[in-house]
């Protein structure tokens, strides 16, 4: 099974991508991941993205698409994938066609507004860097980290301002691959602001053969 995740940043593709991993014994690829990864191991394209990086730009789609190519040649990817994070522009997705057919393409789907609620609520830990949310998984004590006892911060990235600016650049860039993947006739969608569970029994219905 070949599949995509796609959704604005904070609806919880990276926790569905868990549990897929988990059930289907394939491996969750993410772009930041692998980014990461290939800037430890010096490799070609980890030095060019770190180049990049380093001068405060993105990432461009040539690099990107290199780095992914390259992970999904390896030994564990062929029983299938679950690609969390990639495609996010038109072009990577037209590179990643050439690259591999894709089973299904799944959006989850969340109001604005809801998502910055999700997001600012996200507290993370200043010492082992473990997630928490004020509402959904708040610690036993206000504040502190509930596995080494360290602050809970809220990221920059969290804060409102910063949250409206990442959707601003979601819906420019990656709205589009709705409409390119509806013309590809693999796009179905689900409702991300259901529980947890719920989202991944929907998504096992729309993935499991029929």
């Amino acid at each position: 099974m070949k599949l995509i995740l796609l959704g604005p940043p904070g609806v919880g593709k990276g926790t569905q991508a868990n549990l897929l991993e988990k059930k289907f014994q394939i491996p969750k690829i993410s772009t930041g991941d692998i980014l990461r990864s290939e800037i430890q191991s010096q490799s070609s394209l980890g030095q060019k993205a770190q180049q990049f990086i380093n001068d405060g730009k993105l990432v461009p789609d040539e690099v990107v698409i290199g780095i992914i190519k390259n992970r999904l040649q390896k030994s564990d990817c062929r029983q299938g994938f679950i690609l969390d994070g990639f495609p996010r522009t038109l072009p990577q997705a037209e590179a990643l066609k050439k690259i591999t057919p894709i089973d299904h393409v799944i959006y989850l789907k969340c109001g604005e507004e809801e998502l910055i609620k999700r997001l600012e609520g996200r507290r993370t830990c200043s010492r082992c860097a473990k997630m928490y949310h004020i509402i959904f998984t708040s610690p036993k004590k206000e504040s502190v980290c509930d596995e080494c006892g360290g602050d809970l911060v809220q990221r920059k990235d969290d804060h409102r301002q910063t949250i409206a600016k990442r959707l601003q650049e979601y819906d420019r860039l990656t709205k589009p691959l709705l409409s390119y993947y509806k013309t590809e006739k693999n796009l179905k969608s689900v409702d991300g602001l259901a529980a947890v569970e719920d989202v991944f029994k929907r998504l096992l219905t729309m993935v499991s053969p029929s």
